[in-house]
């Protein structure tokens, strides 16, 4: 069983240009990102898919600083850039992740994959109907599925944020294409926001770091987040997936 994970990662965005390179007591978003990542059991390797624009060069080579794989493909149709990442491998399971999600929790991500591998789904993620906060976002899919979207996907929304076709054509979704199902949690954390898509949402993610450290779960960044005002105050009029249904060319 090979485990493969993908994040994607580009300095292009519009909204927060080279938003993954800011710093936080000296080791940037993508830094601190990839290390959280790493505390993983069940991925086997982690492959940085970002773009072939002349300004991205920082990123493989602050992926070659921190030791894992890196991959240049197309700025646009993301679908392409992150199917030939990994289609080299051929790995059984492909964990999908964004830079953006700066705090994402290791721990989470191998619980979604175990219930992935024991369901045997196609599709399994958290964010079908989200209940966990927005910069928790793990899809896990069949290396199969990703192959078969990358040859059937025509249109450029589809294109752009990469698994659009198979949550669309998954048994979740009332289709059979996929066999799919949403990975919820007990509680429903979905307006808390740990997501970099704006300058305050940086500031947020900054003073979680400075109370709590780099290193904490999901769980005490979100219970921080709900309990101080001062820090909820600064992003929460923001609404999750503001960027993706709105300007779809920042994927990352």
């Amino acid at each position: 069983m090979k485990i493969i994970a993908i994040t994607q990662a580009r300095t292009g965005s519009s909204r927060f240009p080279k938003k993954i390179l800011e710093r936080i007591n000296g080791k940037s978003l993508l830094e601190i990102h990839i290390n959280r990542i790493k505390k993983s059991n069940l991925i086997d390797e982690i492959i940085i898919a970002t773009t072939e624009s002349k300004r991205d060069d920082v990123i493989v080579e602050l992926a070659n600083s921190l030791m894992v794989k890196s991959f240049r493909g197309s700025e646009n149709d993301v679908l392409d850039r992150f199917y030939n990442s990994v289609k080299p491998l051929k790995p059984d399971l492909v964990v999908r992740l964004t830079s953006d999600c700066t705090l994402i929790d290791a721990d989470l991500i191998d619980e979604i994959i175990s219930s992935a591998l024991n369901k045997d789904l196609d599709y399994y993620s958290n964010i079908l109907y989200p209940t966990y906060p927005d910069g928790q976002d793990i899809e896990v899919f069949k290396f199969s599925s990703l192959k078969k979207a990358w040859e059937s996907s025509r249109l450029d929304s589809d294109r752009e944020h990469v698994t659009p076709y198979i949550k669309n054509n998954s048994t979740y979704m009332s289709n059979k294409l996929f066999t799919s199902e949403n990975h919820e949690y007990k509680k429903d954390f979905n307006r808390v926001r740990m997501v970099v898509d704006y300058k305050e949402d940086f500031k947020v993610i900054e003073l979680l770091i400075k109370k709590l450290g780099e290193k904490a779960t999901w769980k005490e960044y979100a219970k921080l987040y709900l309990s101080d005002n001062n820090i909820n105050s600064i992003n929460f009029q923001i609404k999750r997936n503001e960027g993706y249904q709105t300007l779809p060319s920042n994927n990352n």
